[in-house]
């Protein structure tokens, strides 16, 4: 399936643009490098990342533990179908990237049952958290206390891996029902010094909730100050921005920077502009797990490629 990349010029994009650039189906999409850039060269399959040797991480999101709806009754069950994959894998990964909505109403067995099931895996975890995990009394008390041990402010930070430096982005602090993500002064001013020492030549993985560009603004499905992020981040070689929040695939290589969003391991949502507003999407139970999935991401330092691999609980 062919894919087309958004043109938002920060300004957001109409919906027959968006309709145009999204992905629906859980594929594999290969990326090679060249001279730093990501270029899209074809599909694969699990198999074929695997077999490049290379340094492999997961991305998984919006869990939404806790959600009962019409749209998956069983958002913990499809969870552990999901687990499930991860540990049938031929290759274990080195870490799961988890990009937010771990839980549906931040309650302590929400987060309880989540640990358990992705506790399952035998894997690392890196966490940001997504709107629906900081809806406690303690806004975001409940997942800091949790997941936060390290972090500045609401929950940033970074860590290195295998030569890759890793940022987790926070930009859901406040957000307001259809309003766009934010990611403030003081996280960007911590980004900006966490950068200051790294070489042009070091690949940059950014992974935050809600995408950084505005890829729908009716629906709030961007970030209003994430272009000044995209700024900081401009100076390097190969940057790879993962987010998920729309539940569904977006992909994007836009210059030096490959951008990913991923599938729900809960519920669909609908096509930018599709409906009256987002939200869960009821689709036919036979439907269900090929609109839900998990993303594998295969590094391989040098001019060799990047791998990304989207697979659905239906393959």
């Amino acid at each position: 399936m062919a894919k087309k990349g958004l043109d938002d010029h920060g300004q957001g994009v109409g919906r027959r643009e968006v309709l145009e650039c999204m992905v629906w189906a859980g594929t594999g999409v290969l990326w090679a490098i060249n001279g730093g850039v990501p270029h899209s060269v074809g599909l694969i399959g699990e198999a074929a990342a695997a077999e490049s040797g290379g340094f492999t991480f997961l991305q998984m999101s919006d869990s939404h533990i806790g959600f009962d709806k019409k749209a998956n009754p069983d958002a913990l069950g499809t969870l552990r179908e999901a687990i499930a994959k991860v540990k049938a894998m031929p290759i274990k990964p080195s870490f799961i990237i988890h990009t937010g909505d771990i839980t549906h109403l931040s309650k302590p067995e929400e987060f309880d049952n989540a640990d358990k099931v992705y506790g399952e895996a035998g894997v690392q975890l890196h966490y940001v958290p997504g709107e629906h995990d900081m809806i406690d009394e303690g806004q975001g008390k409940a997942y800091l206390e949790r997941y936060g041990k390290g972090s500045k402010g609401a929950g940033w930070y970074s860590f290195d891996d295998h030569g890759v430096h890793f940022i987790g982005l926070v930009n859901v602090v406040d957000l307001k029902a259809g309003g766009l993500g934010n990611l403030g002064a003081e996280q960007l001013a911590w980004l900006e010094a966490d950068l200051k020492g790294k070489s042009n030549s070091t690949p940059i993985v950014v992974f935050a909730h809600i995408p950084l560009q505005v890829l729908y603004r009716e629906w709030g499905w961007g970030t209003e100050d994430g272009t000044q992020a995209l700024a900081l981040l401009k100076r390097f070689g190969s940057v790879t921005i993962l987010n998920g929040h729309i539940h569904q695939l977006a992909q994007k290589v836009e210059g030096n920077m490959t951008f990913h969003t991923a599938l729900s391991t809960a519920f669909p949502q609908p096509a930018p502009g599709s409906a009256p507003s987002p939200g869960p999407m009821v689709v036919p139970a036979d439907q269900l797990r090929s609109m839900l999935g998990l993303s594998t991401v295969t590094v391989v330092q040098g001019n060799k490629p990047l791998a990304f691999v989207d697979k659905t609980l239906a393959g």
